[in-house]
């Protein structure tokens, strides 16, 4: 008669005691920052009710929340532009608005949650002049 198998190494011990709680703190020490990072976005997403990038479909209404990445301004038509680069840890939505430079309070690493309707333009996912919230951590 055999003995049944040993686990090799923590995770396979965790995994067979059904503990979740060192599975996490070992992912924690683990993971890139990006990856911790992206899954506290999704988290944060669920908790002021906005969907994923990455599940927003063209042409439809979206409320999204995320990080603002970078911000950019380009002339549209003649008139200045400002974009912000959101990012949700699932993708990114640039939110354009236009005629303006600048606006308070929207600047890189500021979350904030943005609702609009979701337009894709040379590969890009886009949203025109949102209505938006800026959260605070």
């Amino acid at each position: 008669m055999t003995d049944p198998p040993v686990a090799d190494t923590a995770a396979d011990a965790t995994a067979d005691s059904g503990g979740g709680r060192l599975r996490r703190a070992v992912r924690r020490f683990t993971a890139q920052t990006h990856e911790l990072d992206a899954e506290e976005l999704k988290r944060g997403a669920e908790v002021v009710g906005a969907q994923p990038v990455a599940l927003c479909v063209d042409r439809m209404p979206a409320t999204v929340f995320g990080t603002v990445r970078a911000l950019t301004i380009r002339p549209r038509a003649g008139t200045p532009a400002l974009e912000a680069e959101l990012y949700d840890g699932s993708g990114v939505v640039t939110l354009v608005f236009l005629g303006r430079r600048t606006i308070a309070g929207i600047e890189p690493g500021r979350r904030l949650r943005a609702t609009g309707r979701v337009t894709t333009n040379e590969g890009r996912r886009l949203i025109f002049n949102p209505r938006y919230e800026l959260l605070s951590e």
